[in-house]
């Protein structure tokens, strides 16, 4: 078991902060010298922007960690980090982490680890570590199967923003989590200290210590996995089918107001919050020599942050959304009838 590498899967809902927890965690030394997989909801997707630097599909950071996105099938990417690995031609990592996207079951990335007859053989959970937003966290609970997957299967609970929620709806949501998952201990996720040691945990997933429902819930995923497998070798689970969700971007090619842009932003989440799932953005501001990166979850925006640089010499804005139930279209057409008129 010590011979093999642990992946530490990093999981939670769509804005419950993961990529903020990753990107804090990989400074600290007890992340030092591992290499990160970064999954994205549909084909676009900015989170690889938002691990430090990036250059090209795989970014080798101060630490000595490798960061990537995950490009098809999970366990063909894992491969191939392996490979490369013994190869020499990146460093010989020693641990792995797999960012999900916010709408995926964890579960079956959790199968591909466990049960893939190659990747077995040198891999072994970790743990799983499942943000939950003080905020909405209650209300995605209650209305998305995959937010009580994420956090049934965790190791490790790590409550953020609870410096911004109400106190009694954070005790109401404790109460939620532990109903869920009452083994995970909750780690309340301390905006300035943070205590990697507390939030890696022992660092060995036990199915024995989970409930029978999550135990069912991987060998079921495991069946399935074998027989998608059976009938075409090419195949691959998709964990992260939603009919009535979608992504897209808004590239904009022209440096934006940002006071014009951020009335509009607040606007469009005031009126459609409920369905703006998601919305992350690297912004070209005017007067600005860096991008600026945006944040919204619903009807809450958080402050803007600074990237050191640009990723690539592409420097146009581009805002990446996740919506349930509107149109594409109209939040297109918004923005460009809202810039021209107010511009």
């Amino acid at each position: 078991m010590s011979a093999r590498i642990p992946v530490n899967v990093l999981t939670g809902f769509l804005g419950s902060g993961k990529t903020s927890l990753l990107n804090r965690l990989l400074r600290d030394p007890l992340f030092h010298n591992c290499a990160v997989l970064i999954n994205e909801f549909g084909d676009i997707g900015i989170d690889h922007h938002l691990v430090d630097r990036i250059d090209g599909d795989l970014v080798l950071l101060q630490s000595g960690c490798i960061c990537c996105t995950i490009r098809g099938d999970l366990a063909t990417a894992i491969r191939g980090l392996y490979e490369r690995r013994e190869r020499g031609e990146i460093p010989a990592f020693v641990r792995l982490v797999i960012e999900t996207t916010g709408l995926a079951d964890p579960v079956p990335v959790l199968s591909t680890v466990m049960y893939d007859r190659v990747l077995q053989h040198h891999f072994r959970v970790g743990n799983v570590v499942t943000t939950v937003d003080a905020v909405n966290g209650a209300a995605n609970l209650g209305q998305y199967p995959e937010c009580q997957k994420q956090v049934a299967v965790a190791d490790r609970l790590v409550v953020t923003k609870a410096d911004i929620a109400d106190a009694s709806g954070l005790d109401a949501l404790h109460a939620q989590l532990a109903r869920v998952n009452p083994s995970a201990p909750c780690v309340a996720l301390d905006p300035v200290r943070l205590d990697a040691r507390a939030i890696l945990g022992a660092d060995v997933f036990d199915i024995a210590s989970k409930t029978e429902e999550v135990a069912h819930w991987l060998q079921s995923t495991r069946q399935r996995n074998y027989l998608a497998l059976a009938a075409d070798p090419k195949s691959g689970a998709d964990a992260n089918v939603h009919r009535d969700i979608v992504s897209f971007a808004l590239d904009l090619p022209e440096a934006l107001d940002w006071t014009v842009f951020s009335l509009w932003l607040s606007l469009l989440l005031h009126a459609y919050g409920a369905q703006v799932l998601r919305v992350k953005g690297l912004l070209n501001v005017e007067c600005a020599d860096a991008p600026v990166v945006v944040h919204g979850v619903q009807q809450l925006v958080h402050p803007p942050s600074h990237l050191e640089c640009w990723p690539s010499a592409d420097h146009h804005s581009r805002l990446v959304f996740i919506v349930r139930g509107l149109e594409p279209l109209r939040i297109q057409a918004s923005m460009d009838r809202y810039l021209r008129d107010y511009c």
